[in-house]
Order: structure tokens, then sequence, then C-alpha cells
């Protein structure tokens, strides 16, 4: 059985828990307290030296690091993984996305905000995010006003962008002006195995 050390509050450990539910995977979940340091402990550094979570234990001392690693690793073979080569390619790029173009924005204000309530120390940092958070939901909304979901068919890319989008607002992030995104978000809400952010 999979073991996931992760904070359940957090959008990059929520995929992981959602691919799992979705793909039907049994797993334990071992929480890890990031705001009191719990990922820079000495035992949690020797399994991932980067001492960053989600971290998946495939078995007894195989460890893999990074969400969107892990979520590809996790639906390799499953349908939430195209086989067609652009397919693929296509899902991989929205994957890059949301870890450059997506997270370091949205989740990054989420956690300031929400996470720590730090709004006001961090409000020069925050109002200069907005803009490059704003960019990268355009461009969502975009695509997802010609397709209903990514690359395609429901896969991992959409789980990856999902995990941040759909708490946006507790960064500040209106959505108001984005019905495609709603709207794709409604669509995920309604797969078979779906999970809320704990």
């Amino acid at each position: 059985m999979f073991k996931v050390y992760g904070d359940t509050r957090s959008g990059n450990c929520y995929k992981v828990k959602l691919a799992l539910e979705i793909l039907g995977r049994p797993y334990e979940w071992c929480f890890v307290d990031t705001l009191e340091g719990e990922s820079r402990s000495r035992g949690f550094l020797a399994m991932n030296p980067n001492g960053r979570i989600p971290l998946l234990e495939i078995e007894p001392g195989v460890y893999l690091p990074e969400s969107n690693a892990i979520l590809w690793y996790l639906a390799e073979g499953s349908q939430y993984v195209p086989d067609e080569p652009l397919a693929r390619a296509r899902a991989l790029q929205w994957m890059f996305f949301e870890q450059y173009s997506h997270e370091p924005y949205i989740a990054t204000v989420r956690y300031w905000i929400h996470m720590l309530g730090q709004e006001e120390e961090h409000g020069a940092e925050i109002e200069r995010r907005r803009g490059p958070g704003y960019a990268a939901l355009d461009v969502m909304e975009g695509e997802l006003s010609v397709r209903e979901f990514f690359a395609g068919a429901f896969s991992v890319a959409d789980i990856a962008l999902y995990a941040y989008t759909h708490v946006a607002h507790e960064g500040g992030f209106d959505l108001d002006n984005y019905p495609a995104i709603r709207s794709w978000i409604q669509r995920i809400e309604a797969i078979p195995g779906y999970v809320p952010l704990a």
C-alpha cells in the first residue's frame, strides 16, 4: 500500500489524494505539519532531502517527491494519462504550465493569506503576483472555452490545475468573470471518486 506524506491543507498534497481516490487505489496518509516545520525534520529529510511535500512512499524505502511527478506515476496506464503521443504531450504541457505559470502566483498568494494569515506582511508581493495569477486564469479560460478538459478527456492535467484553481478565492482571486473555469470545476466535482479538499 502506498504511503503519502503530506499536509491535507496543501493543494499540492490534495492533487495526490484526489488522484488516488479517483483511481480507487488504497493508501495511508501520514500527516506532515509544514507550519510546524515537520518537513524539515531529520527523519523527513532522510526520505526527501528537498524537504517538501507531498512525498509518495511506493514501497518501504522507495520515495517519489513532486506532486505532478507523483500524479503521472500513479495514473500511468490508466485512462487519465493519454495514450496518443500528442495528447500525452498536451497533458504534460498543462502540468508544466501549472507549476511555472499558475502555482507560483495563485497558490503562493493563497498560502500567505489563507494558511498563514499574513496578507499585510506580504501585501506588496501579493499585489505583484495578482497580475500573473489572473494571466494564468485568462489562459485557462481561453482553453476551456473550446474544450471540456485540458488534454481532451479528463486527465492528470486537470487534477493538477484544479487543486489550486478551485480555491483561488482563498487567495483573493475572483472567478466571477471566468464562466468556462467555473463550469470545468463543476465537471471535475462530478467525476466518480471525487473528494473535496480537507
